[in-house]
């Protein structure tokens, strides 16, 4: 059995630094999204998800996991992460799922309607949507931060959430999911990430509105909380001296991979959660989540 302080690569890292949003192939090391490791056990056979940032990082573990459950997946993402998502689609492909692989940007409504629209016509049904793509960007003065800046992160993180969930809502059935990605910093922010640690404070309140407002129509609503990750959000919009040590600030001494994040978002996915709505499970290498 392997001391999970050593089950992953430790900093320091001395990974090239990146434009946003970062492509997944460039990382050293590279993120470890399950390939060699998942292994499914039919717990989403049958199902249709969605999952926003489906090319890399978070989304793109989550993406194998739910075709390794049997699950058919459609990915959003931004036209310049255009190789990270073939990849991403060529790993679903591989598991004899359908992956359908839609760029965009989520930050506009009716590119959000279309992506349920075409998750509706190509799966006849969404069982379970993902809303896990990010922006963010970290400063040293609160002057930096543009109003232009505040309002793409906003949109990006907040709005198209609930853009995506309430079209999804409308046509999903009883007994589907609606997963968001927070983050530690809902509940701890980071203070050279004021707009983005906002943005996942909001998500985890509106996720837990949304969990109330549609139970009725049996439809389940959840978050995960990471800690640090090791995915292309980080060398792409982080200091460099903050990217070599990025982890080292958790009891664990190093950043999360995103395949230790898969058997928490499969679990919300699935039936065998039927009874979990309006929580929020965090995977934070140790640290306390209040």
């Amino acid at each position: 059995m392997t001391h999970p302080m050593q089950a992953a690569p430790q900093p320091p890292f001395d990974t090239p630094r990146q434009t946003p949003p970062g492509l997944e192939s460039r990382m050293d090391p590279p993120p470890d999204f399950g390939e060699s490791s998942y292994v499914g056990s039919g717990k989403l056979i049958g199902k249709a998800a969605i999952i926003t940032g489906g090319d890399s990082g978070i989304g793109r573990a989550v993406a194998l996991a739910f075709a390794r459950e049997g699950a058919d997946v459609l990915i959003s993402y931004l036209a310049e992460e255009e190789s990270d998502a073939r990849r991403t689609a060529e790993l679903i492909e591989k598991e004899g799922r359908t992956c359908v692989a839609v760029p965009g940007d989520i930050r506009d409504e009716p590119h959000c309607r279309k992506l349920v629209d075409t998750a509706m016509e190509r799966f006849g049904k969404l069982d379970i949507l993902v809303n896990n793509a990010a922006f963010q960007m970290a400063h040293k003065d609160l002057c930096e931060i543009t109003p232009e800046e505040f309002d793409r992160t906003f949109r990006t993180n907040v709005y198209a959430n609930f853009f995506l969930s309430k079209a999804a809502a409308a046509c999903m059935k009883p007994g589907s999911a609606i997963i968001s990605t927070a983050s530690v910093n809902a509940d701890k922010p980071n203070a050279t990430l004021v707009a983005y640690a906002a943005t996942k404070g909001a998500i985890q309140n509106m996720s837990g509105g949304m969990a109330q407002l549609l139970a009725e129509k049996g439809i389940r609503v959840n978050c995960v909380a990471p800690g640090p990750f090791w995915t292309p959000l980080i060398p792409s919009t982080l200091p460099p001296e903050k990217v070599k040590e990025f982890g080292m600030q958790t009891p664990m001494k190093r950043p999360g991979q995103p395949a230790e994040l898969q058997a928490v978002y499969v679990l919300l996915a699935s039936d065998e959660a039927s009874y979990i709505s309006g929580a929020t499970i965090p995977v934070t290498g140790g640290v306390p989540f209040i």
